[in-house]
């Protein structure tokens, strides 16, 4: 039984495994092509592959003409369920808990088509019973509280380009201070919401945290379009969310300890990797600001360090040793 069965092709099966199944008579090849959709050819080559690679019990009929199941002794026969790959599957449950989170007053009534789609993909992944998605848990971790009335005011001018006016408190500093944008992404990385836009008072493009928004006023205006390739080359360049043109290349030394699950991990879409003749790994990416990277890098404790630029592995020396002196006083 094949493990996956091409999309077009699993929903013209679905509905000749009805046909036949329903049928109290053979069906004919004309009805089956009609109500597939598809070809002759195509009706045939499905026909085929139902029989020979799926091993449906399928009988052929000269008078009249047409195709039918044959009697079987126990169990009938059924069509395998429709099985997605792991990102597949992540991505349709990651959505599925996504709109489940919304409430009952965000984006619900627009979403609930897309939910009730999830739901049906996710039954025949199931062999056409409900998904136990309580059995799959997604975990969601260092999200932030998001004001919801904020998000759909910064989503709608994303997507109906108009620009964008608010006051921004920064992480970093607490300070706030009032933007005037032309939004141009909306984008969800670790489980949080960010804004890319393009500052009109800095003459350049940046991100903003959604949950720092306060205040936001979408303006009649039309937001300012920048091109494809400069979004990708300034928000996807560096490292992580807090992208821009990178500014050096970041190498660091995983232990051998490390390094067996270190190797298969993507941190960046330019990465460069390593096997080292101690069985360590050693990882190049490039970064733009630091803050995200060191924070990475600290979570491997002694497994991890920073080899190169000098100025990256003496900020996160100095890091390390505030973080001690909390502990030794």
């Amino acid at each position: 039984m094949p493990a996956m069965i091409e999309r077009h092709r699993y929903e013209r099966l679905t509905i000749l495994h009805r046909l036949l199944h329903g049928a109290r008579r053979p069906v004919s090849i004309q009805r089956l092509i009609e109500e597939m959709g598809c070809s002759r050819a195509t009706a045939y080559r499905d026909i085929a592959f139902l029989r020979d690679v799926l091993g449906a019990p399928l009988e052929t009929h000269t008078d009249p003409a047409g195709y039918s199941y044959q009697p079987q002794d126990g169990e009938r026969f059924e069509l395998p369920g429709l099985w997605f790959s792991a990102d597949e599957l992540h991505a349709l449950l990651a959505t599925h808990q996504m709109l489940s989170s919304t409430g009952q007053d965000v984006l619900s009534s627009a979403m609930a088509p897309l939910k009730e789609r999830i739901d049906e993909l996710l039954a025949e992944q199931a062999g056409g019973k409900r998904f136990p998605v309580e059995r799959v848990r997604i975990i969601v971790q260092g999200s932030r509280r998001l004001d919801q009335a904020v998000f759909r005011t910064v989503a709608a001018a994303v997507l109906q380009r108009q620009r964008l006016s608010f006051d921004y408190r920064a992480r970093s500093t607490d300070a706030s201070t009032r933007r005037r944008v032309s939004p141009q992404r909306i984008t969800h990385y670790r489980d949080n919401w960010y804004l890319d836009a393009w500052d009109h008072e800095r003459e350049g493009l940046r991100s903003f945290a959604v949950d720092r928004i306060q205040h936001p006023q979408a303006a009649a205006e039309r937001a300012e379009d920048r091109p494809d390739a400069e979004l990708d080359a300034h928000l996807s360049a560096g490292y992580g969310i807090f992208s821009g043109a990178p500014r050096g290349w970041a190498t660091i030394r995983f232990s051998p300890h490390a390094a067996r699950w270190v190797a298969d991990e993507h941190w960046h879409a330019k990465q460069e990797g390593r096997w080292l003749d101690d069985g360590g790994y050693e990882l190049r990416v490039p970064y733009s600001r630091s803050r995200e990277l060191l924070m990475d890098v600290l979570r491997y404790g002694p497994d991890a360090e920073i080899v190169d630029p000098t100025a990256l592995r003496n900020e996160l020396r100095i890091l390390l040793e505030l973080s001690l002196a909390a502990y030794v006083r």
